[in-house]
C-alpha cells in the first residue's frame, strides 16, 4: 500500500488535509500498525491499524469488546482521578462514527489514540520489569473486576483444552504431512500430561475457577509504561475475552520467566527463574490480590504450567499438521519452538514447590 492510499486510510478516522504522513510501525506478526503523524505538532499523534481477518473472523464483534472495555476502564479511571487518555486506549471512531472502517479490499482498520511520552519494552530483563508487568496485568484486571457487560467470544476454543486435545486427535489421525512417526517422542510429552490438564480444564467449565474480563496476550511489550517506570496501562486489546485470569497470568509468566528464548535452540539455556517469578508475582497480587478467589490463589502457581503445555501442544501439533498456522522462519522452526516450551515446562515442574511457596507467602502478607 502507497503513501496516498495510507492518507486517504487515515482521512476516515481524521480530517486528510490535517495529516503530515503515515509510516509503519514495527514488524506485525498479526495486525500492520501505522502511525498518523499530524502537520501541527501541537496535535496528537494516532496508531492506524489494519486488523487480521484471518485470525479475527468477527471483527465488528472484536471492536465492539474493546469498546465496551475501555468505556468501562475509563469510568473507573475517572473514580480514581487518573488521566484517562494515557491510563487506558482511547479508540478513534470514524469520522462517521463507526469503531472500525471497512475498505474496498474487506480489509477493516481501526485507531486509536497515540498515548504520548510512553515507553514499552520487548523483553524482561530484570526482576523490577517482571514486577512492574505483573502489577500492570493485576491492574488491569482489578479495574475490570466488575464489569457489567457481555463480551462475544470472537475466538472460540481460545485455552479449552478440550477444544485443543479434540484438534490435536485430528491433526494426529489425518498426519497430513507425514511426520509424526519423527516425533513419537514429543508426542508422548503431551499424552503423558492429557489428563492433568483436562482436569484443570474441568474446574474451569464447572465454574469452581471464575471467568472474568481477560487481555489474553500479557507480553510485557503490550504493558505501556511512562518515563519514570511507573505502569500506564494495557494494551493491544483485540484478545480480550471473558475468560479464567490466571490464563493471563500463566501466559506472562510463560514468557517473563524463561532464561531463553522462546524458539531457543540452545536448550541448555531455557529454564525457569525463580527470581523473576518471584517478582512478577509479587506484582501481581499486589493488586489483583483483593479480587481473588480461593480456588484462584490455589491455581495461580499451576496456570504457568498449563499455559506453557497448550503452547508445547499447539507448536507441535502445527508442525505435524504442516505449520498452517503459526509463521516460521525456517523449516524445523515449530519442532524447535515445541523442544524450547517444553523444556520450559519441564523446569516448572521441577520447581513447582517453590512456585507454590512463593505465592502461599505473598498471600500471607
Amino acid at each position: 500500500m502507497n503513501d496516498k492510499e495510507l492518507i486517504s486510510i487515515a482521512g476516515k478516522f481524521v480530517t486528510e488535509n490535517e495529516i503530515k504522513e503515515v509510516s509503519i510501525l514495527g514488524e506485525g506478526f498479526i495486525n500492520d500498525t501505522f502511525v498518523i503523524y499530524p502537520k501541527d505538532s501541537a496535535h496528537p499523534k494516532y496508531l492506524l491499524q489494519r486488523k487480521n481477518k484471518n485470525i479475527f473472523t468477527n471483527i465488528p464483534a472484536m471492536m465492539e469488546n474493546i469498546n465496551q472495555v475501555t468505556t468501562y476502564l475509563k469510568k473507573k479511571i475517572r473514580e480514581n482521578n487518573g488521566d484517562t487518555e494515557r491510563e487506558s486506549l482511547t479508540l478513534i471512531p470514524t469520522v462517521e462514527g463507526k469503531l472500525y472502517y471497512l475498505d474496498e479490499n474487506k480489509d477493516y482498520w481501526a485507531a486509536c489514540l497515540f498515548i504520548k511520552d510512553s515507553i514499552s519494552y520487548e523483553k524482561v530483563d530484570s526482576p523490577l520489569i517482571a514486577r512492574s508487568g505483573g502489577k500492570g496485568i493485576g491492574m488491569f484486571q482489578k479495574l475490570l473486576a466488575d464489569f457489567p457487560g457481555t463480551l462475544t467470544n470472537i475466538l472460540p476454543g481460545f485455552h479449552d483444552m478440550k477444544f485443543r486435545f479434540k484438534q490435536w486427535d485430528e491433526v494426529l489421525i489425518e498426519d497430513r504431512m507425514n511426520r509424526k512417526k519423527d516425533v513419537k517422542e514429543e508426542i508422548s510429552w503431551v499424552e503423558n500430561r492429557r489428563k492433568e490438564m483436562l482436569e484443570f480444564w474441568d474446574l474451569i467449565e464447572k465454574g469452581t475457577i471464575p471467568k472474568r474480563v481477560t487481555h489474553n496476550d500479557t507480553k510485557i511489550s503490550n504493558i505501556l509504561f511512562d518515563k519514570k517506570g511507573e505502569v500506564l496501562c494495557m494494551i493491544d486489546l483485540d484478545t480480550v475475552l471473558s475468560g479464567p485470569v490466571l490464563n493471563d497470568f500463566g501466559d506472562a509468566v510463560r514468557s517473563y520467566v524463561n532464561t531463553g528464548a522462546e524458539d531457543e535452540k540452545d536448550l541448555s539455556k531455557v529454564s525457569l527463574s525463580l527470581d523473576y517469578y518471584r517478582e512478577f508475582t509479587r506484582g501481581y497480587v499486589e493488586e489483583a490480590g483483593v479480587f481473588l478467589t480461593e480456588p484462584e490463589w490455589d491455581n495461580l502457581a499451576f496456570a504457568g504450567r498449563f499455559i506453557t503445555f497448550e503452547q508445547v501442544l499447539r507448536f507441535l501439533m502445527d508442525y505435524i499438521d504442516g505449520d498452517r498456522y503459526y509463521r516460521i522462519k525456517y523449516s524445523e522452526h515449530n519442532i524447535v519452538r515445541t523442544r524450547a516450551q517444553y523444556k520450559l515446562l519441564q523446569s516448572m515442574e521441577e520447581h513447582f514447590d517453590e512456585m507454590q511457596k512463593i505465592i502461599v507467602q505473598l498471600r500471607s502478607k
